[in-house]
């Protein structure tokens, strides 16, 4: 049994078809070099930095993804 899905706003479509352009290797990159500035400060003894700028890579990495399945399965 298929369940009615409502159409993505207007808003959403926009932000998918900009972002769809973007390459999925630009969010490995970019968490992979926030990670090694997250080393980089931590190796300098600036430790609530280091977790700070840490924390990027995951929702980099989740962009990542979206960013995956919006290419692979389109956008409504």
């Amino acid at each position: 049994m298929a369940m009615n899905t409502p159409d993505e706003g207007k808003w959403t479509e926009a932000i998918e078809k900009q972002t769809s352009k973007v390459p999925s290797g630009v969010y490995l990159s970019a968490a992979m070099l926030v990670m090694a500035t997250s080393l980089a400060f931590k190796c300098f003894g600036k430790k609530h930095t280091a977790l700070f700028i840490g924390q990027w890579a995951a929702p980099l990495l989740i962009m990542g993804v979206y960013n995956k399945i919006v290419k692979t399965e389109g956008h409504d």
